[in-house]
């Protein structure tokens, strides 16, 4: 470990440098030989490194959702040429090159850290074996070994023996459990970061094998800080621990603001921004105005998470621009022009029937027969009166013919019938 560290050593000076303007300004506050003030002062150059990394953080999102999008295109050329590995990666650098991506770009902020994380683990290690480093004079050095944090020395570590703990002002108890504490701190908060990653800033409509190499190393991360963890100084911890807990909350701010397309944290986003624009009736933030930018540009492509948000806009008597802006709609506007009152709805809204009683239904069936002999009375009236007579007469012959025709054939036989004869007188 220390020929890595010494490997770094050109930083350092910077480093300790850094250390020691902190440390003048906490010392003065909690006093120069407090934990307090060497505590912080490892916080505060995290702090200032983090911020410095901000840049390398945002292209490392960017690398990583493109990465997640050519996943697809990277799957078909690995089944394409199984076969033939050159040509795979051949092809790789080609997909590579034409979308611009890399993908080392996803591990640029670790290994800007790198330099500044061993450049501390040497410093810290040389108080502890009683060795000026860069800036830091003897002075110093007697100052940060008289420094605790919560009872453990700066520079002690958890395999340290106890005699070389009791040489520190300190006992082998309380630094194995400050170390445990700090150093089950720092895996929870690795996994943490990891798993909220995974869970919501993951676009669920892909599956690739990324994902699964993302979920692994939900659960290798924390085991390796575990592992490296105790024998790392509590000054390193103290480092790492603050590092990552920046990890973690950046992160949060990043799924929050400008989450992955397609994910779960992009639903919740959409979901905040149409409750605000339906509310306010335009997009206040310039970057809802980006992200309302690139939805619209996208059309057809959208995933099922824009199009309800565009759909809910429509619903609100909204219209996403192209620049990023809402206004309203053509038809919400036509509607406010009609009746002079302003409307939130795009479209008009179906007006149902109301539902009749029994009653009701009935008394309307008896108004409909009685309308229908109203009307067929008075059809019969408009009948000429010369032809009601002979209507009449036709009727009424008609009913004196078949009654002769009845009384003629009463107590006959069926059949034609034979004439009488002549009677003989």
């Amino acid at each position: 470990m220390d020929t890595i560290a010494s490997l770094f050593s050109f930083i350092t000076t910077p480093v300790s440098w850094v250390i020691v303007q902190f440390h003048s300004v906490y010392g003065a506050i909690f006093g120069p030989d407090t934990g307090w003030a060497w505590g912080l002062s490892i916080v505060s150059l995290v702090i200032l490194i983090r911020i410095c990394l901000i840049p390398l953080f945002v292209k490392q999102i960017k690398s990583t959702r493109a990465m997640q999008t050519l996943q697809p295109e990277m799957k078909k050329i690995q089944e394409r040429y199984k076969n033939d590995k050159q040509r795979q990666s051949e092809e790789m650098m080609k997909l590579y090159k034409e979308t611009g991506t890399n993908p080392l770009s996803s591990c640029l902020p670790i290994l800007a850290q790198s330099p500044f994380f061993f450049a501390l683990y040497h410093v810290l290690n040389g108080i502890a074996t009683g060795d000026t480093i860069g800036v830091i004079n003897k002075s110093l050095l007697e100052s940060a070994q008289k420094a605790h944090i919560v009872g453990a020395p700066l520079a002690a570590k958890f395999t340290d023996s106890s005699s070389k703990v009791e040489a520190l002002g300190a006992s082998l108890t309380d630094v194995r459990v400050v170390t445990a504490i700090m150093i089950v701190l720092m895996s929870a908060s690795q996994f943490f970061t990891q798993r909220q990653l995974m869970t919501k800033n993951v676009d669920t409509t892909v599956k690739t094998p990324f994902m699964q190499q993302q979920k692994m190393l939900m659960y290798v991360f924390p085991v390796m800080f575990a592992v490296f963890g105790i024998n790392f100084p509590v000054g390193v911890l103290v480092y790492w621990l603050t590092t990552n807990v920046w990890t973690m909350g950046q992160q949060m701010y990043v799924i929050h603001n400008n989450p992955t397309p397609g994910s779960k944290a992009q639903a919740a986003y959409l979901e905040r921004l149409h409750k605000h624009v339906a509310t306010n009736g335009k997009v206040s933030r310039r970057r809802d105005k980006v992200i309302v930018k690139a939805i619209v540009a996208k059309g057809r492509d959208r995933n099922e998470f824009e199009r309800k948000f565009i759909n809910g806009l429509s619903k609100a008597g909204l219209a996403a621009q192209t620049d990023g802006t809402v206004i309203k709609s053509d038809t919400a506007v036509a509607l406010e022009a009609e009746d002079g009152t302003p409307t939130t709805t795009g479209t008009p809204k179906r007006q149902q029937p109301k539902r009749q009683t029994k009653a009701q239904r009935q008394s309307a069936a008896a108004k409909a027969a009685e309308e229908s002999e109203q009307k067929t009375s008075l059809t019969k009236s408009d009948e000429p009166e010369d032809a009601k007579p002979a209507a009449a007469a036709k009727k009424g012959g008609a009913k004196s013919g078949s009654g002769t025709r009845s009384k003629a054939q009463s107590g006959q036989r069926k059949g034609p019938q034979r004439p009488k004869s002549p009677s003989k007188k």
